[in-house]
């Protein structure tokens, strides 16, 4: 599941191809979890792409590879995550 804060976010970069990223983004949560993930793991996404096509499919690839070397990519692999993504995405 997306939350609003990164689906606002996902808007932001992507306008009218937002929907599709996040379609795009909740499948391969899908594919990998079975569940919906983490919002840091979603965000750590979201953060890598910075509004690109080929980064955001990049890093949905590297999520499906190994979601670890996802979040520490995008720097959200210690304790102070959920300050960042506040800094970041905006507090819900």
């Amino acid at each position: 599941m997306i939350t609003s804060r990164i689906a606002a976010k996902l808007e932001g970069q992507y306008g009218a191809e937002a929907s599709t990223a996040s379609t795009l983004l909740e499948e391969a949560e899908g594919r990998m979890f079975h569940e919906a993930a983490e919002e840091k793991i979603t965000a750590a996404v979201v953060i890598l792409a910075d509004g690109n096509v080929d980064k955001f499919l990049g890093a949905i690839e590297l999520m499906e590879t190994d979601w670890r070397d996802l979040l520490i990519a995008a720097e959200l692999a210690h304790a102070d995550w959920p300050s960042k993504l506040d800094d970041i995405f905006g507090t819900n």
